[in-house]
């Protein structure tokens, strides 16, 4: 039976801490017939709660971060990967900064504040806003990773948290060897003008007692890349200025449509847009017009259960919840030393049993999105046909070039076939692609290729598929002409299919228009999931480049880095870093038609996919009558795969590709291993003069490929070995 059919769409824009714990609550209990959406612009997002500590060096970057990639694999969301500029309320519409517009049933807005200053001259080019936190992060992540005697900072805004940021600096630069780096925190105003008498005196002494210049009742006017100055004429040296003054709602919230108060998105106790129903707006970005309260990360996570069920209910017609915020809340506010501050109901104490505290909560609320198992499987019943262990195997089948089926099974079939008696029909049964004869003497290639979907989001899945497809083409020298689609997609809605349609047919024509190729049409059909394929026919101005041609003496260039399929199976196991997740999805909607270009002199070019490096590699060996030799030392490997593959993590094409080159040695050596692993949307593997590596991997460098010579041809048996060059 087919899978029930999807028939709403929930967008979720931003990672937000409210919207992270409705992932994480929507795992547990999925809504049927919804498919939810998640936008934002990293594979993580950092916890504000854990920041201070972060700061100053007690938790590391990770440790900051909630990894969005895992949490939309359990709750079975797609992630786009996007930063939202708009939204239109009347078309249902959000546009993503890189031109896609994605349409929701029922959205969410979860985007968090801004403490830029965009009319404080030289701000934009010279310093860093404390939120967003991600850019933030990133960026004390490095000053502090090369600060030195002449590290000097300077925090605009003191508010607590430019406060806590000032404190926590103060401590992070001396536990890195820094103790008298200068730390000034600077005030238009009163410091902490909204705090009590009481707690500003207590975070006054704290600031006095870590040595911390501080400003008050000043006005700056510009900011140079070494300097802040102020309207007194004074100029205060600073090489790191972080921008903390107060919350600021995200600029393009201003032409929404939706109703604002100060910029903020208005909602009532649903959580929902007081002016169009179908939107609703949590955390710091929204205006609780019911009942006001402070920009702080407490309301945002207490919201979390309310969004769950209103945004279920939107979608399933039922009834809504109201959220009730508390009238007051504990602030633990870090004094920089695992020291804190606690102020409740004015009352207020301070030591490192508090921090103790602090530290308990913020693991507690991190632990609950580490602690993530994959989906089981379901039960097999209680009578099976013999060989059903065997059949379905340790681990769940991958997705792309992992789902292909082994080389063995390939080969044995495709050798059966009979030699055509057709001459213009050039190639052999077996080949990726067809060689055809056309008139005039002319040469055209053909090939098809298709992809079982390892991403939930069909534009990305078609970007792959395309460039996957193309990947023959480019290696033979050709230039893409014409591109049919085959494409199932999964049980959905009349308007839903609609729209996966036309994503998939965008970024299809998007790749294939690109590389001066026209999608002519294709055909489409329904079934238990998506799978994204193409046929395409290239022309060649000169003979296609083959497999066979490499000669003794050749180098290899390789153009991308190997071990996608390895990332994808630890990614579909809960067991890959977000980011390295992100790393290898750019890779892999990179095309190469430019560097095919730079390659078009090659002996010899196949592109890297589902039989691993050495598969492929094996291949060209055989056809071209040399042996060819791996430097491991110089293959690339792509962000994590190493790590994974030393775990012990394998694709469930791994064991198929591996016994294609028995005799290379892989036990123990994760190096090794990867170069079994099967490939979607690989890189290009070339032999080519080596008199001409120089000049070839100059021009890959200068259109942005790190490319890599990672071998050498030479006289011997038509296999593969490992070796230096």
């Amino acid at each position: 039976m087919l899978p029930l059919p999807l028939t709403r769409e929930i967008v979720l824009i931003g990672g937000g801490h409210c919207h992270a714990l409705v992932l994480r609550m929507w795992a547990m209990k999925p809504l049927a017939g919804v498919r939810l959406t998640v936008i934002n612009p990293h594979p993580t997002a950092p916890y504000t709660g854990m920041l201070p500590g972060f700061v100053a060096g007690h938790y590391s970057r990770e440790a900051l971060d909630i990894d969005l990639v895992r949490l939309a694999r359990v709750a079975g969301a797609r992630l786009i990967l996007d930063r939202a500029v708009a939204i239109d309320p009347v078309a249902q519409t959000v546009s993503l900064a890189g031109g896609r517009v994605i349409p929701y049933h029922t959205a969410s807005v979860d985007i968090g504040i801004t403490s830029d200053l965009p009319a404080l001259p030289g701000f934009g080019e010279n310093a860093i806003p404390a939120k967003p936190l991600d850019r933030f992060a990133t960026a004390w992540d490095a000053y502090l990773a090369a600060a030195s005697d002449a590290a000097n900072v300077v925090v605009i805004g003191g508010g607590v948290g430019g406060v806590e940021l000032a404190l926590a600096m103060r401590h992070g630069l001396a536990q890195k060897g820094h103790p008298s780096a200068p730390v000034t925190l600077i005030e238009k105003r009163n410091l902490l003008f909204e705090q009590s008498k009481s707690l500003t005196k207590a975070l006054k002494s704290a600031l006095k007692s870590n040595a911390i210049t501080v400003l008050e009742n000043v006005e700056i006017t510009a900011i140079t890349h070494d300097t802040v100055v102020l309207a007194s004429g004074q100029s205060i040296a600073a090489n790191l200025v972080i921008g903390a003054a107060g919350a600021r709602p995200q600029a393009w919230l201003k032409d929404s449509g939706l109703d604002l108060n100060d910029g903020f998105i208005a909602v009532d106790a649903t959580l929902r847009s007081i002016t169009h129903s179908d939107v609703f707006a949590v955390g710091d970005c929204a205006h609780l017009t019911f009942a006001p309260r402070p920009k702080a990360g407490v309301f945002a996570v207490r919201e979390a259960p309310v969004l769950f069920a209103n945004l279920r209910a939107a979608v399933s017609g039922g009834s809504m919840q109201a959220f009730r915020p508390q009238k007051d809340y504990l602030k633990l506010i870090s004094l920089g030393q695992k020291s804190a501050l606690a102020d409740k109901w004015g009352l207020r104490s301070s030591g490192a049993a508090l921090w103790r505290l602090k530290d308990r909560i913020d693991q507690k609320f991190m632990d609950q999105f580490h602690d993530l198992k994959p989906m089981a499987p379901p039960d097999l019943p209680t009578q099976v046909a013999d060989g059903m262990t065997e059949a379905l195997g340790s681990r769940p089948l991958c997705g792309g070039c992992g789902a292909k089926l082994g080389g063995g099974v390939l080969g044995s079939v495709l050798n059966c076939l009979p030699l055509t008696e057709r001459t213009d029909v050039l190639s052999r049964p077996g080949d990726d692609a067809a060689i055809l004869k056309g008139p005039g003497g002319s040469t055209q290639v053909i090939t098809t290729d298709h992809l079982r979907a390892f991403t939930q989001d069909p534009f990305t899945m078609a970007r792959i598929a395309a460039i996957h497809a193309l990947g023959d083409i480019w290696a033979m020298g050709g230039k893409p002409q014409s591109a049919l689609a085959t494409i199932i997609l999964p049980r959905l809605g009349p308007d839903l299919q609609a729209e996966w349609l036309r994503e998939i047919m965008s970024a299809a024509s998007e790749v294939f228009g690109a590389e001066g190729a026209a999608v002519v049409g294709g055909h489409t059909s329904i079934g238990a999931e998506l799978t994204i394929g193409f046929t395409v026919t290239g022309l060649c101005d000169a003979a296609p480049i083959t497999l066979a041609g490499a000669r003794p003496g050749d180098r290899l260039i390789l153009t991308k880095p190997i071990g996608s399929g390895t990332i994808m199976a630890a990614e579909m196991a809960l067991e890959a870093r977000g980011d390295w997740v992100a790393s290898a999805w750019k890779a892999m909607t990179r095309p190469q038609g430019d560097a095919a270009a730079v390659l078009a002199g090659a002996h010899a070019m196949t592109d890297v996919t589902g039989f691993g490096l050495a598969g492929h590699l094996l291949g060209m060996a055989r056809a071209s009558g040399v042996e060819i030799s791996i430097d491991l030392n110089a293959v690339p490997f792509l962000d994590g795969a190493l790590e994974l593959a030393a775990a012990g993590m394998r694709s469930s094409l791994f064991a198929d590709n591996r016994a294609l080159v028995p005799e290379l040695p892989v036990e123990g050596n994760p190096k090794a291993a990867l170069l079994f692993d099967p490939q979607t949307a690989g890189g290009l593997v070339a032999a080519v003069g080596a008199g001409d590596v120089g000049n070839i991997i100059c021009n890959l460098n200068s259109l942005g490929y790190e490319a890599y010579v990672i071998g050498a041809c030479r006289e011997g048996q038509s296999t593969v070995s490992l070796g230096d060059t």
